[in-house]
């Protein structure tokens, strides 16, 4: 099937979208863009061809040709163009976060599901080529049952000015950033799992604004499992992005961003544009040589129109959105309270998850096996507990 997309704001992520959008499916057409000022629209018409352009949102969604709207607008303005398409009866796919907060997600997501329109949550972090294999890997039983997910993005702040006020975008470093961390980790956790309860730090450490720059959190599933997310708009030298996930049977580690592969030295300068955050175009320099790619939009769009067309739901849905905004709420809650804060679900459709114990090891019918290591001097050490008494003992063996 052939769409056509009205596709709404013509800022970085915009640019990125429109970039998508037109050179991997090949069939969808962006019929029209919006924004909030003329030039900006007239001009991102003219450079990416797109026939039509407005600063009217409610004309944008409404046209007669669109049957699909992507929304690529600052935070404040999902909700508004999330609820116009829905009325309008059109596909919607948003970016991330779904809202400023758990209640207005809840309720975008209650109104495309009452109109039954089709909804995707634009989350492309998850949706990147490592991030694809190393979740297959996880679902196979790679790493065993999966016990703690740390993500991480860093950089020296967002590219626009309504990022840096709260009014806008809803906070700092924690709703621009954290969203795609707590996402990250909950898809390699398992979504079935409930997050409970969160622990967050959050200040304002080098930037003359209201909201934070820097956080940390942790955030507790049902399953047993913790995933760990660090934030900050302080962090020099460009964009940092990692993933780290662990279990009983193995570990991942990816890197997405800052070593790309392909690094370069200049004296004199790349004449522009190197990467997404980068913070300068001489010395060493990490270019990217295929962005969106590496970001996972590409991905990520196939996945939104290719289920579109099967009348399957994508990875990632308003819902998801819903529960990183209700995790996101009670970090700032935390980060006020300096407790353990529990996350609040008005609508939760995963499983009530039972944690099963921890799958002990026989090492011979009176004791448990902790841990074997190769010692330095070649011996192995067996590292014991009696299943009886509980002592913990150990035995040496001769290489």
């Amino acid at each position: 099937m052939n769409h056509q997309i009205a596709l709404l704001g013509t800022g970085l992520i915009g640019r990125f979208y429109a970039m998508s959008l037109l050179n991997f499916r090949g069939r969808d057409q962006i019929s029209l863009v919006y924004s909030r000022q003329a030039q900006s629209a007239q001009k991102f018409a003219q450079e990416f061809n797109i026939p039509h352009w407005t600063t009217d949102l409610a004309q944008a969604i409404q046209h007669s040709q669109v049957d699909t709207v992507v929304i690529g607008l600052p935070n404040y303005l999902h909700k508004q163009a999330a609820l116009l398409a829905a009325e309008a009866g059109k596909a919607v796919l948003c970016t991330k976060p779904l809202a400023t907060n758990a209640a207005d997600a809840l309720e975008m997501l209650e109104a495309v599901e009452r109109a039954g329109v089709f909804h995707g949550y634009l989350e492309d972090l998850v949706y990147t080529p490592k991030t694809l294999k190393a979740l297959d890997s996880v679902k196979k039983g790679a790493l065993g049952k999966v016990l703690w997910a740390r993500s991480r993005e860093t950089h020296g702040g967002p590219h626009s000015d309504w990022f840096w006020m709260k009014q806008y975008s809803g906070g700092g470093a924690i709703v621009d950033m954290g969203c795609h961390c707590i996402e990250i980790a909950r898809n390699f956790i398992g979504k079935e799992c409930r997050p409970i309860e969160v622990s967050c730090w959050a200040d304002t450490q080098v930037h003359p604004i209201e909201t934070e720059d820097h956080a940390v959190g942790l955030v507790r599933y049902d399953s047993g499992a913790i995933g760990q997310f660090e934030v900050s708009w302080t962090f020099r030298g460009g964009m940092d992005l990692r993933d780290e996930i662990a279990g009983t049977e193995g570990t991942i580690w990816l890197n997405h961003w800052l070593r790309t592969g392909l690094e370069m030295f200049t004296n004199v300068g790349s004449a522009g544009y190197v990467a997404e955050k980068a913070e300068g175009d001489t010395g060493w320099l990490f270019p990217v040589g295929d962005e969106i790619g590496s970001l996972g939009y590409v991905k990520m769009f196939l996945d939104m129109f290719n289920s579109m067309d099967a009348g399957k739901t994508p990875m990632e849905t308003f819902y998801d959105g819903y529960i990183v905004n209700a995790v996101i709420d009670a970090c700032y809650k935390a980060t006020n309270t300096k407790k353990w804060e529990p996350v609040e679900l008005a609508a939760w459709r995963g499983e009530h998850y039972t944690p099963t114990e921890v799958a002990l090891k026989d090492y011979d019918e009176r004791h448990f096996l902790i841990k074997e290591e190769r010692m330095p001097n070649g011996r192995l050490k067996i590292i014991l507990k009696d299943k009886v008494s509980g002592e913990i003992s150990q035995i040496i063996q001769e290489e």
